[in-house]
């Protein structure tokens, strides 16, 4: 279950400083650790908030400028954007992105992948860290494992430079999380 709408520091200045730096409302849409840590309440640290899209365009630059690691932001909170163009995420993924805090700042929308699309786009890099968020969303959410797999064949298989691995991939997370469910672990 989605987490309540309180931003903790040093997120909530981190973004408001961002949102001072926008012109008009612009939209962030995330993914990674700040979503499953912020949204879906798994304890772990992150330093980045992974971004997917910063529309409009024409906001880009700047919040990158500010919010990137290295940049000013970052320095004064030791926390940064990381604009993740390349990753690959369930075709439609915008059509079902959640406000993470809505009303909270005047110009910035930090909207989030959706749990299935979060845990897809975790997929390909598979990491240990990865297959842990994987876990937690399947036990908070919880994930219905035929929705995943759809949503998978339907949206990302064909997206994949490799598919035939990463169904494999998807073919241990399901065992991963039955064995979690049942107990087996």
């Amino acid at each position: 279950m989605p987490r309540s709408s309180h931003i903790p520091e040093p997120w909530h200045s981190f973004l408001a400083e961002l949102d001072r730096e926008a012109r008009e409302e612009t939209r962030l849409d995330c993914l990674g650790g700040f979503v499953v840590t912020q949204l879906y309440g798994l304890a772990r640290a992150t330093a980045d908030l992974d971004v997917l899209l910063i529309a409009p365009r024409e906001q880009r630059a700047p919040l990158l400028e500010l919010g990137v690691q290295g940049g000013a932001l970052h320095r004064k909170y030791k926390i940064y954007l990381d604009y993740v163009a390349v990753a690959k995420v369930p075709e439609d993924y915008e059509e079902r992105l959640t406000e993470m805090f809505p009303g909270a700042f005047k110009h910035l929308r930090i909207c989030a992948l959706d749990p299935y699309d979060l845990a897809l786009s975790k997929l390909e890099r598979n990491i240990q860290r990865d297959r842990d968020d994987v876990k937690h969303l399947a036990h908070s959410i919880p994930l219905d494992l035929k929705i995943l797999r759809e949503r998978y064949e339907k949206e990302l298989r064909w997206q994949l430079g490799n598919p035939e691995r990463e169904d494999l991939t998807l073919k241990l997370w399901n065992e991963m999380i039955d064995e979690e469910r049942s107990g087996n672990i």
